[in-house]
């Protein structure tokens, strides 16, 4: 894992450095979506999450669920286009797991993708994902709590 700024940014999963989410992809080919270090700063303590509903459809980058903090309120891209298979209900219960384990616990949906290989065009992982992500938090000023 590399950390820039107090940021964990794990080079094994799938980002959109814009949007502030990862993907994993799973053994099952299902992906799993959740929020960045960086973007569980920026917003802040979460105090309520509101996600999409199992069996919807939805198209890369648009939204599985709204989060809000003292300061935001924004959605939660998914970086996969497809169904989405789960919801994680600890989060829903306790949003904070977010702030407290981004790329664990605090993961918000599962999706069955319908496209990987096209989906991951738009997407970096590895080297190339903290490269561009070290570049936006320095740009930006971004640190990590």
């Amino acid at each position: 894992m590399s950390k820039v700024n107090g940021c964990d940014i794990p080079e094994d999963l799938y980002y959109s450095v814009e949007k502030h989410v990862w993907g994993k992809l799973e053994d099952d080919g299902t992906v799993t979506v959740g929020m960045t270090s960086v973007a569980q700063s920026l917003a802040g303590k979460l105090l309520y999450i509101t996600p999409k509903k199992v069996g919807r459809k939805i198209a890369q980058l648009k939204s599985v669920a709204t989060v809000e903090s003292g300061k935001y309120v924004g959605p939660v891209p998914a970086l996969f286009s497809g169904e989405i298979v789960a919801v994680n209900d600890e989060v829903v219960k306790n949003v904070s797991i977010i702030n407290s384990d981004p790329y664990g616990k605090g993961w918000v949906c599962k999706i069955k993708a319908d496209n990987i290989e096209e989906d991951k065009k738009n997407l970096l992982i590895g080297k190339e994902a903290v490269e561009a992500y070290k570049k936006k938090i320095e740009a930006d000023g971004i640190k990590c709590e």
